[in-house]
């Protein structure tokens, strides 16, 4: 991510040379360009590419389905890939320091990461940062220097072929002299190459990683060829050069058609330099087979907040952000495979989970209904939860959700409705349908005891604001275990809140509370904050409820 922060052998080689000095002859002698076939690579320890998929060292396809982790900022968050692994990622992308722009993350640390990375079985995907934005970004390190910093902590990663890919550098170009990223991609990877690294090589492209120049695309062959054992794979990050679905579908389709290996190594929901289709990246990524990480677990700071994927590390805190990545369609719950080498079916799973128990409804109100149910079990593991709307013979998709609880927003005042749930696991087999639960939804219009809702618009920029809302409690009971539930009426859309958890549905929103804003003393209030994107109107919502009555507004 651009950075908005504020906290191997020789034989081989000679071979290459002297088929180059044929081919060479034989232009010379008249003969025309001889068909090649790609020069044939050693046998990979762990990962490896063959044509253009990345394959697991059992001959499985490996698709990256994780997120991004900023370790070198918050080395005491030690328990987010365990956070990260539950809620179905198969890889974690993490971030490293050479020392160039923040504190070197040295070989003791790299192999704690590793090991951290196995214990809760997840692919390490392990990248520099201070590459970023280089020939643009004061300070920032070269892919030459970040090789070196490879080389000198390789004690860590020799062996570790099967569990780490090495991405070289993050985002090694800014928009300034971008032409020289070839050259040094290349030469970083034989480098690496020369020193004994055996791993898979992730290259980021230039341009602050989005690769608008096209210089990534149209030189990626050469530097595939590039390297002695045929064993790189390329990132594009995707923020608001790729509003588009036409953007995302041709830059991907263009390196699959050509037979070389993509993924998505960082993107968002939102940018400051624009509004990434995000659906559309799921969507193709999952079309193509290609893998993706999420950009971030959390700790997003500069005015980019709004792409942390839980609040403050806590994975009970999800964000919408995270909700979309984890829980939404084609996200890494649903479509996530673990990787072989910890046991992983890698697709070959037919066995399905048990069916759910009977969900149990609580928190009723006019708009939302809070379903939870016993947990299924599977050979496995569980990756999701289906909540379905029974109607007769019929059913419609509600929610899916990585854990055994959800709420149900958007719903009509005084109406009855039937939920059930299936559990699904990561090979996509589904389990039979749960047993049924109705429940009939309160009545509008009434007006809780003791509720008030002051809500403000604390700043603004072009494509969207930060809101605060303040619930206060005049009566004399604590009000506890809250459901707050308000309607947008400009397409607003909130990105990131604090103080509790948003969960939104067109304009409705629903928000439950975090644990230090669940109870409301009588006389007291609570204050939440968010960011959410807008259009060119930003019209504050017309009522709040709570416990199924509107509040008045203060």
């Amino acid at each position: 991510m651009r950075e908005t922060r504020t906290p191997g052998g020789l034989g081989r080689r000679a071979g290459l040379a002297v088929g180059a000095l044929l081919s060479a002859l034989a232009v010379l002698l008249g003969l025309g360009q001889p068909a090649q076939a790609d020069p044939v690579a050693p046998a990979a320890t762990g990962f490896r590419i063959e044509d253009g998929r990345l394959i697991e060292a059992n001959g499985n396809d490996f698709v990256m389905r994780g997120v991004n982790h900023a370790h070198t900022w918050f080395r005491n968050e030690t328990d987010a890939l365990g956070h990260i692994k539950a809620l179905g990622a198969n890889t974690v992308r993490v971030v490293l320091s050479s020392g160039q722009r923040w504190e070197r993350n040295d070989e003791a640390d790299v192999s704690a990461v590793i090991d951290n990375c196995k214990r809760n079985r997840l692919i390490c995907v392990l990248e520099v940062h201070d590459t970023t934005g280089y020939g643009e970004q004061s300070g920032a390190a070269s892919l030459d220097q970040a090789a070196d910093y490879w080389i000198d902590v390789q004690g860590a990663l020799a062996g570790q072929e099967q569990y780490v890919i090495l991405n070289i550098g993050n985002e090694p170009y800014g928009n300034s002299n971008t032409s020289g990223w070839t050259a040094d991609t290349r030469a970083a990877i034989q480098k690496l190459r020369a020193a004994g690294f055996d791993h898979t090589i992730m290259v980021d492209a230039p341009n602050w990683g989005q690769d608008w120049s096209g210089t990534m695309r149209a030189n990626a062959r050469s530097v595939f060829d590039s390297d002695p054992d045929r064993n790189v794979i390329f990132s594009v990050h995707m923020y608001g050069v790729y509003d588009t679905a036409a953007e995302i579908r041709d830059y991907l389709n263009a390196f699959v058609s050509a037979g070389l290996p993509i993924l998505v190594g960082e993107f968002g929901h939102n940018h400051s330099d624009g509004n990434p289709d995000e659906d559309t990246i799921l969507a193709t990524t999952q079309q193509l087979g290609l893998g993706y990480l999420g950009w971030s677990w959390s700790g997003n700071g500069g005015g980019v907040e709004y792409l942390d994927m839980v609040t403050g590390f806590d994975p009970a805190q999800l964000t919408s952000w995270g909700q979309r990545i984890f829980n939404g369609a084609n996200g890494i719950a649903a479509t996530s495979r673990e990787a072989a080498v910890y046991g992983g079916s890698g697709g070959d799973d037919e066995e399905a989970p048990t069916a759910p128990g009977r969900p149990v409804a609580s928190d009723v109100t006019d708009r939302s209904v809070r379903l939870s149910w016993p947990a299924a079990t599977d050979n496995v593991g569980v990756t999701r939860y289906d909540v379905v709307r029974v109607a007769g013979s019929g059913e419609t998709a509600v929610v899916s959700t990585g854990t055994n609880a959800a709420t149900v927003t958007g719903l009509t005042a005084e109406t009855a409705y039937t939920f059930a749930v299936y559990a699904a696991d990561a090979a996509g087999n589904r389990s039979a349908r749960s047993a049924t639960v109705s429940v009939t939804t309160e009545a509008g219009g009434s007006t809780p005891v003791g509720c008030s809702v002051g809500y403000r618009v604390v700043g603004e920029w072009s494509g969207g604001f930060q809101g605060e809302i303040t619930i206060g409690n005049t009566g004399t009971t604590a009000i506890t275990d809250w459901t707050l539930a308000f309607s947008f009426a400009d397409g607003q859309r909130i990105s990131n809140m604090w103080g509790g958890t948003a969960t939104q549905s067109g304009g409705a929103v629903s928000v439950s509370p975090a644990s230090y804003t669940a109870s409301i003393p009588a006389g007291g209030s609570v204050t939440l904050g968010f960011i959410a994107s807008k259009g060119a109107s930003n019209t504050a919502p017309a009522e709040f409820r709570l416990g199924g009555g509107v509040c008045a507004l203060a």
